[in-house]
């Protein structure tokens, strides 16, 4: 008689590092979140990778957790639509998406949430053809596509905006620091 050993996986979700007993080798991220973690804000809708209704980020960039083996994620950094709000702060993205009505049902808003802060981070939110070019992935059944399209347009021109005026601060000296000053 041999023992059966148990893998373990080791992650991190939301900032805070988690060890996992993943007995399953062919449990999805997705199921591994819900069932594991008890995260359930990554919805299960098609479980075929058509939806995006799964969408969460892994290592800084946005796949479908239902697709993905929890297996493949050891060691990663996995943040889901929990992890989006910080000291009790909804993220501008949560914001925006209240405040455009971004959202009917609500089902499909959790990855529609993660696709959005994804595609203005990935610098794909320049324009509204853009912004629904690179939130394709995301269905919505409520048809709130108009709203949605609104909040990352938002979302995308504060992002810009702060960026433009970090780089004028950086740009902006004073006379006695450019050598311009009288002596």
């Amino acid at each position: 008689m041999g023992t059966s050993l148990q893998p373990t996986l080791y992650l991190t979700v939301n900032g805070e590092k988690r060890e996992v007993p993943a007995p399953d080798v062919r449990a999805t991220l997705l199921d591994t979140l819900r069932e594991r973690l008890g995260l359930t804000g990554a919805k299960k809708g098609c479980d075929r990778g058509e939806c995006g209704a799964c969408t969460v980020h892994l290592d800084g960039r946005r796949v479908l957790s239902c697709l993905t083996l929890a297996v493949a994620t050891q060691d990663a950094e996995v943040v889901t639509v929990e992890g989006l709000a910080t000291d009790g702060e909804l993220h501008p993205m949560q914001r925006a998406f209240l405040d455009h009505d971004a959202f009917q049902c609500g089902f499909c808003t959790p990855g529609q949430l993660m696709s959005a802060v994804a595609c203005v981070r990935e610098g794909r939110a320049g324009s509204p053809d853009e912004i629904r070019e690179w939130m394709s992935g995301n269905l919505c059944r409520c048809a709130a596509y108009p709203q949605i399209t609104a909040a990352i347009a938002e979302v995308a021109a504060q992002v810009e905006g702060a960026a433009g005026n970090e780089r004028a601060a950086e740009n902006e000296s004073t006379p006695a620091e450019s050598g311009g000053g009288r002596s």
